[in-house]
């Protein structure tokens, strides 16, 4: 019986979070005192709370400290040479789910245009009837529902744009529901281009400090000095060219989320240095002996194998333990094929939403193309194909002649000889061509026998007499 009372406190716990969490925050930017706290206040009703700032200083300061999911700021705002452009880009920066309106006194076309292209939900010019405003502000914020929000795994939790009915999808899945509302660090590990920094992106909206920064960084390339810096933050003066001072990620992030990617690339005295913070919470900026508190949640990604890093003394053991507070390992998108066509069909939307064109469809002979390939760059790859064929093509229905170059060919032989118009295939018997091309194909629609037919342009039968002429298992 108690064990049952604790399971119901703790479901009770999760869903009233679940839904305190789910009202929608504002930030009012203008310089016009009066003018921004009667917007806020008549946009706070039902299920948002609004708030006012009145400098463009304060605004990117607040974004980047707070999660906003609609953010509706003055263009001209001449405050230390920071505007709503640069406001829509800190908000942009620090989640592309905020939607952002622009509001102008006088709206130009080459404004409104920049808006747009910087990802503007919409431009106003002023004066704004409230009524009005109040109905834009209610589909921006809705906006986000419209393209393809799917749920998945456990219960309530949300995973925008991290998808996949298959099985071993639907594992990392429970691992997400079960670790997002916890404070545990975790390491995601996986190929590049596998959506890891989607994975972390899902854990922070599903945790208790969604309403908070996720800030990301990407440690490969950054020199140690580079890497600290913008880590830690620097004092003004404490190297050259730091002309002011400037606050790290660990306290911009502060009750919010850090995304370390390619963790695995992270110079060793650097690694020392991030192993003291995440041990005591304590950041002292370069250059200055004031230190500071913060509580930042922090999550990992790379596409090395670190356990194999560590016994090569290349990654501290303590910092991999200390950061491998659950592991999910993301698989590439070949051993996942069942999920091609769920992603094509989600990031086509996304596509032609983003494009502003006319919404498309994908063949079913186009996604067995792409559901044949091997995708070395994985999600992302495929993510880039599908919005490259719905700028080239104009039809309603994107089909195999849409599919780029790169990607509609030949599969590979064995000894990894390509089969192309420009390949010199001389000596090989055909019959071993022809029997490679079959396995091959077999293994990359994971031996649906229909399927491989239709990509190898034969008939079922042919197949089948063939494989059992092959001996092909």
């Amino acid at each position: 019986m108690g064990c049952r009372n604790k399971w119901l406190s703790a479901s009770l716990l999760v869903f009233c979070w679940y839904y305190m969490a789910e009202k929608y925050t504002i930030l009012i930017v203008d310089t016009d005192t009066d003018y921004a706290d009667a917007l806020a206040a008549a946009l706070s009703r039902g299920d948002a709370n609004a708030s006012a700032v009145y400098a463009a200083s304060d605004a990117v300061e607040t974004i980047e400290r707070r999660f906003f999911n609609l953010v509706i700021t003055d263009l001209n705002l001449n405050d230390n040479n920071i505007n709503g452009i640069d406001i829509l880009k800190a908000a942009k920066q620090s989640s592309q789910d905020c939607q952002v309106i622009l509001t102008a006194a006088s709206a130009t076309i080459e404004s409104c245009k920049e808006a747009i292209r910087l990802g503007a939900y919409d431009y106003l010019e002023k004066p704004i009837e409230i009524s009005q405003l109040r109905q834009i502000a209610e589909r921006a914020l809705k906006k986000k529902e419209s393209v393809v929000v799917k749920s998945y795994g456990r219960g309530i939790f949300r995973f925008p744009g991290v998808m996949g009915k298959s099985p071993v999808m639907q594992t990392v899945f429970a691992v997400l529901s079960r670790v997002s509302p916890t404070n545990l660090t975790v390491l995601i590990e996986g190929e590049s281009g596998t959506g890891k920094e989607l994975l972390a992106q899902a854990i922070h909206s599903n945790s208790l400090r969604r309403n908070n920064a996720f800030r990301p960084l990407n440690c490969a390339g950054l020199t140690e000095s580079l890497l600290e810096s913008e880590l830690f933050g620097h004092a003004k003066g404490s190297f050259t060219g730091a002309t002011e001072a400037r606050k790290g990620l660990f306290e911009i992030a502060d009750k919010g989320t850090l995304f370390l990617d390619e963790i695995g690339d992270m110079p060793m005295v650097m690694q020392a240095k991030l192993l003291r913070v995440l041990e005591d919470g304590i950041v002292v900026p370069v250059g200055s002996n004031k230190s500071t508190v913060v509580d930042v949640r922090v999550i990992s990604a790379t596409n090395h194998n670190l356990a194999a890093l560590v016994e090569q003394g290349k990654f501290r053991q303590d910092l991999y333990f200390r950061i491998k507070g659950v592991s999910i390992t993301v698989p590439p998108l070949r051993s996942r094929v069942e999920d091609i066509a769920e992603l094509a069909d989600y990031f086509l939307t996304l596509a032609c939403q983003e494009l502003g064109i006319p919404s498309k469809t994908i063949s079913d002979n186009a996604l067995m193309i792409l559901q044949g390939y091997t995708w070395p760059g994985n999600v992302r790859q495929l993510r880039t194909a599908i919005r490259t064929m719905a700028v080239m093509s104009d039809a309603e229905k994107l089909d195999v002649r849409d599919i780029p170059q790169e990607i509609h060919h030949l599969r590979q032989l064995a000894g990894n000889v390509a089969v192309s118009t420009a390949g010199n295939l001389s000596g090989v018997a055909l019959n071993e061509l022809e029997k490679q091309a079959i396995i091959d194909t077999l293994n990359s629609v994971q031996n649906n026998r229909e399927q491989a037919a239709k990509l190898l342009g034969i008939g079922e039968r042919t197949l089948y007499r063939k494989i059992k002429e092959y001996n092909i298992q």
